[in-house]
């Protein structure tokens, strides 16, 4: 038999001792996932906010002005395969912001089933976050940051098939 879905390392990451997610007990739903190395995640009072209100006193809105308000991507290392009716669904854990602070920015992420081992970065897997606190939270290697849960994805009747994928992280969006 075949394989159906599961987690691999990407390339970049292979010498780095990445762990490959796991359900932490065994009726849970999600997999954990893991920072693959130290980062900083800033405060939005202390870059974005302070940004924005620049930005509106001096009546300009330049995008470097708002780079720092950006989120943060979290790199995992870990790229993820699956059936092509299949997506896998990232979403943050409850503790973030409760006790970090820490939101997902887009809410929850889609990982496509053509995501896996694309052209631009192998399918690598991100989690971005935004902290809302009022100081900047140190994400450790091997921390875990998120989970990732497989889930069937159904087409309607009069579904359009779309163009293949040719690049990465983002990459369907037209805008």
């Amino acid at each position: 038999m075949g394989r159906k879905r599961g987690f691999e390392v990407v390339t970049n990451y292979a010498s780095e001792e990445i762990h490959l997610p796991k359900r932490a007990t065994k009726h849970a739903a999600g997999y954990d996932f893991e920072a693959a190395e130290d980062i900083e995640i800033p405060s939005i009072w202390q870059a974005g906010v302070r940004a924005g209100w620049e930005a509106i006193k001096s009546i300009t809105v330049e995008k470097q002005k708002f780079s720092s308000a950006k989120p943060i991507l979290v790199p995992t290392g870990i790229k993820a395969y699956m059936g092509k009716d299949e997506y896998l669904e990232l979403a943050n854990r409850s503790s973030n912001p409760l006790k970090r602070f820490l939101l997902m920015a887009n809410g929850v992420g889609v990982v496509d089933s053509d995501y896996y081992n694309n052209p631009d970065n192998e399918g690598h897997i991100f989690f971005q976050f935004l902290n809302f606190g009022f100081s900047s939270v140190k994400i450790q290697k091997g921390e875990r940051i998120g989970q990732g849960i497989f889930h069937s994805c159904l087409k309607s009747d009069n579904d359009v098939e779309g163009e293949d994928r040719l690049s990465g992280f983002g990459s369907t969006g037209k805008s």
